[in-house]
C-alpha cells in the first residue's frame, strides 16, 4: 500500500469490510419503515416472524460450519490469505460462498423479524453486494488457485443448484 493511502482504501479490498459494516448497521439499526409505506401487513405478522427465525437460524448454523471448515483461511477481507488452501468441501461443496450465504439468510430472517419494509429492502442491497465482493473475491481465487475453475462450474456462488 502507498505512504498515506488510508487503510480502507488498500490493495486487499479492504473498503469492502467498511461498505459491508455500512449495510449491517442499516440492517441492525437504520429506519426500518418510512412515513407513507404500508404498515406490515397483521396477517403476516406471526408467519413472517416465525420465519424469519427459521431463516436467522438456518444462516447464522451456515455461518457457523462455514467458518468452523474455513479455519485458518478465514479472513473479513475478500483477498485470499497468503497462506491459505483451497477449501472444497463441507458447506464449500454446496455454494462458493456460504458465509455470504448465511449472512444473506439471517438477514433476512432479522428483516421478516423486525417486519419492516426497508429492512427488507436493506437485505436485499447486502445480498447484491455480496454478489458484487464475491466476484472481485473470485478474481483473486482464480489467480492463486487454478483448480478454482473447475470449482466454479462444479458448485453454485450463493444459491445452491440456482445461483
Amino acid at each position: 500500500m502507498k505512504r498515506g493511502t488510508p487503510w480502507w482504501k488498500g490493495p486487499r479490498g479492504e473498503w469492502y469490510v467498511v461498505a459491508q459494516g455500512g449495510i449491517f448497521a442499516l440492517i441492525a439499526f437504520g429506519p426500518s419503515s418510512l412515513p407513507g409505506l404500508p404498515a406490515w401487513p397483521r396477517m403476516l405478522a406471526f408467519p413472517g416472524q416465525a420465519l424469519g427465525a427459521m431463516l436467522l437460524a438456518l444462516g447464522v448454523t451456515i455461518c457457523a460450519a462455514a467458518v468452523l471448515r474455513l479455519g485458518r483461511n478465514l479472513t473479513p477481507l475478500p483477498h485470499p490469505r497468503d497462506d491459505c488452501r483451497l477449501v472444497e468441501t463441507g458447506p464449500y461443496g454446496w455454494v462458493r460462498h456460504p458465509i455470504y450465504s448465511g449472512l444473506i439468510l439471517a438477514t433476512f430472517g432479522w428483516a421478516l423479524i423486525a417486519q419492516g419494509w426497508l429492512t427488507l429492502l436493506w437485505a436485499a442491497l447486502l445480498l447484491v453486494f455480496f454478489d458484487i465482493k464475491s466476484r472481485r473475491e473470485e478474481v483473486w481465487l482464480l489467480e492463486r488457485f487454478p483448480a478454482y475453475a473447475d470449482y466454479q462450474r462444479r458448485v453454485r456462488k450463493l444459491i445452491p443448484l440456482i445461483y
